[in-house]
Parts: C-alpha cells; structure tokens; sequence
C-alpha cells in the first residue's frame, strides 16, 4: 500500500493533491467508498477504508494547523423594576460574524481553534424581577474560553430602576437598565450595549439594547425598550439582545425592543410586565406598581460558533444545535457545555 505523507492546508489536512476531510471516523462515516480516505480526529490519524475496515496509512500521526471559527457570545438580559420601575437592560452582544458586534461597534476578530483542545462555552441566566421585597437584578455573564485565544466574555444586562421601591438609577451592564421615577438609566458597556433611557417623573425609561439606547420616558408616555442587533451567523438574520419597556404611573404602556425586549406595563390590575425572550437576551418590562404584579425577568442568552465543516470534530458537552450553512457547521449553545476542537 502506497504511504501517503499529510500535512495541513488551511483547514483541511491534504495529501499531495488530495483533500482528507477531517472527523472522528468511528461515529460519523458510516458505508464509505473502499478507498476512502480521512484525516480521523478520534486518535489523529490518516486512514484508508479498504472495503472491509478503516485501516491506518503509515505510522505517522496526521499534522493539525489552525482552524478558524467566528462567534457569538450573548450575555443574559435583566429584570425590570416596580412601582414605576424602569425597563431591564439587554445582555451585551460580542460577535465577529458580518459587519457590526453590540453597541454599534464594527465586528470582532475571527479566533483560532487548535485542535484537541477543549473550548468552554458559559451562557448566562436572565436576570430576576422585581417585587415589594426586593429589587430586579442583572444577567449574568456569557463566555467562551480555551486554550490560545483571549476569553470573549459578554456582560449582563443592567437590571431596570426600582422606581419607588428603591429610589436607584438604573444599572450598568452589558446594555444600561432603564431609569425609574425621575431616576436616569445605568451605562452600557461599550462594545456590546447601549444605556437605558432616563425616567421623566413617573413615566419611566427603557432599557438599553445592543443595537439602540432605551428611550427616555416623557409626559404620559414610558420609554421603549431599545432595539437588538441582527446577525445572521446561523444563516439566516435573527434580531438579537433587545431592552425592556419602561413602566408608568400615567395608564400608558411601553414595548420591549426587538431582539427579544418584555413590554412595560402601567399601574393596573390587567397589566402585566412581559419577560424578555429566553435565548435572546432580552431585558424584562417594568412595571407601573401601585399594588400590582412584578417587572418582568431577563431572557437568557446563548452562545454561538461557526467553524468550516471539513474542521468539524463533532465532540461536544451540553447538547448544542448543531446546523449547517454552505460550507459551515454552526454549533448553538442555548446552555453552558465545551467543544473540542
């Protein structure tokens, strides 16, 4: 049998002329052609399948250069204040996928992989509301780390003022919680949000989202939430990290931004404060108060990669969506797991 000397072209290992698709031979090729022959990630070899097994090509182990992914890493949004309490502040958006990251922000820098090292992914909770006892609190942290890249990690969303209850301005976070009772909204961080919207008297402002500022609340009329930003990593454009609606005293209501944003909600019995969207980091409603429910809690985040197909080992931890688009495998972590490259 010829012995064939691989060594790595981009993201592929090649022989010579030929491409060897790389992954992990025993799980994934199933009735290959006799003759086949792959780069197997399982004990990182070359291997040929000789029409009855897949039989090792020389004594050598196969060379891995690196493989280069893009990202998103969305952190969790957060809850929304009571008793004229302002709109929850979105979770702060990183991605190096197309042209614009969180706050405005042009996209960041691909990262590379290398292979047999395991990547860990860490998405982070919505933040909760707000009751009479207590005051709404912010996302949590999304993350992605690994050995030879620098950590991408996105901030949780800035809960909404408490309005009456705590008298604060809103918090910062990875998008700015919005302000409540004359309070002004929390910052954004830059490069993953905006700030929240300040509250005018007892008309409240939005929350910050990725893509735009929280209104300020005015006259009879709470501030919506600030709009997310749309990145279409998985394939198609989806609207991501969109803040919370103010509350209000003054009978009117607010809407959440798009991208995931839990509408306000006025001092009433038959209104409620909308959550944020689960996996779209999006921060929850405030609410008007007066006796009358809660704000609304933050939506999760998630965290995305998107690597070429021929580099995909198909070893991961914590049950990712895996898809493809064109020449690209995209892993969709709605919960905290690990990829090996």
């Amino acid at each position: 049998m010829k012995v064939f000397s691989p060594f790595l072209n981009g993201n592929t290992t090649t022989s010579g002329s030929l491409t060897l698709p790389r992954h992990p031979i025993s799980s994934s090729i199933t009735n290959p052609n006799t003759g086949s022959i792959y780069h197997d990630t399982t004990d990182n070899v070359v291997k040929v399948y000789t029409g009855n097994a897949w039989e090792t090509v020389g004594a050598q182990t196969a060379p891995v250069g690196p493989i280069n992914a893009d990202y998103l890493v969305l952190a969790g949004g957060a809850g929304g204040g009571l008793d004229r309490g302002g709109g929850g502040g979105a979770g702060g958006l990183r991605t190096s996928y197309g042209s614009t990251s969180g706050g405005g922000n042009s996209s960041e820098t691909s990262i590379t992989l290398t292979s047999g090292q395991i990547y860990t992914i860490t998405v982070g909770g919505g933040g909760s509301s707000a009751g009479y006892t207590s005051t709404p609190t912010n996302g949590t942290d999304s993350e992605l780390s690994g050995a030879g890249i620098t950590t991408v990690t996105s901030a949780g969303g800035g809960g909404g003022s408490g309005g009456n209850y705590s008298g604060a301005t809103g918090a910062d976070g990875g998008c700015g919680g919005g302000g409540g009772t004359s309070d002004t909204g929390g910052a954004g961080t830059t490069g993953q949000g905006y700030a929240g919207g300040n509250a005018d008297g007892v008309d409240c402002g939005g929350g910050g989202g990725t893509g735009q500022a929280g209104q300020n609340g005015a006259s009879n009329d709470p501030g919506d939430g600030g709009n997310g930003t749309a990145v279409s990593i998985t394939g198609g454009s989806v609207t991501y990290g969109g803040g919370g609606g103010g509350g209000a005293s003054s009978g009117a209501t607010s809407s959440g931004g798009s991208g995931g944003g839990g509408n306000g909600c006025t001092n009433n019995s038959s209104c409620t404060a909308q959550s944020g969207t689960a996996n779209l980091g999006g921060g929850g409603g405030g609410n008007g108060g007066g006796g009358y429910g809660s704000g609304g809690q933050g939506g999760s985040g998630l965290v995305i990669l998107r690597l070429p197909t021929s580099a995909y080992t198909g070893t991961t931890s914590g049950s990712p969506t895996v898809t493809t688009d064109g020449t690209d495998t995209i892993l969709t972590f709605t919960d905290s797991g690990t990829y090996t490259a």
